[in-house]
């Protein structure tokens, strides 16, 4: 039997944002619900009124860290405070840009699981969902 999993992809380039859904939708090994923001403010607010009426957050969140308003980092950080004592959603780093200075911080921070180079690919669904390892 199949687990299913609640996805969330927080992405503002509609093309990556397309081609991490689709690869999550063709991940054949789980059934996802998937959902997608195009800012880091939409799915806070998105959470907040989730928590608000008692829905559960996202499973695990894929985490753009260029966006606009707010980047990943500040996403991160005004989750823990919205989440509070509930269980943070396990984070995956996708980015285009392969800093060493945010490959670092993923490395050491404690909410982030992994840090993928975009584009999201089967092989790194197979090790995320096999091991919670990228």
């Amino acid at each position: 039997m199949k687990n299913s999993y609640s996805i969330c992809i927080i992405e503002d380039d509609m093309v990556s944002q397309f081609a991490s859904r689709y690869c999550l939708e063709q991940f054949a090994r789980e059934t996802f619900v998937i959902s997608t923001f195009d800012s880091a403010e939409a799915a806070l607010d998105a959470f907040g009124k989730n928590i608000t009426e008692g829905v559960l957050l996202p499973k695990l969140i894929f985490l753009d860290l260029g966006l606009d308003e707010m980047d990943g980092w500040g996403f991160i950080e005004a989750l823990q405070e919205l989440v509070g004592a509930r269980t943070m959603p396990e984070i995956y780093i996708l980015s285009a840009f392969g800093k060493a200075k945010d490959r670092e911080l993923a490395q050491k921070h404690p909410n982030v699981l992994g840090y993928i180079d975009k584009p999201l690919t089967r092989n790194r669904l197979e090790k995320i969902f096999e091991t919670g390892q990228v």
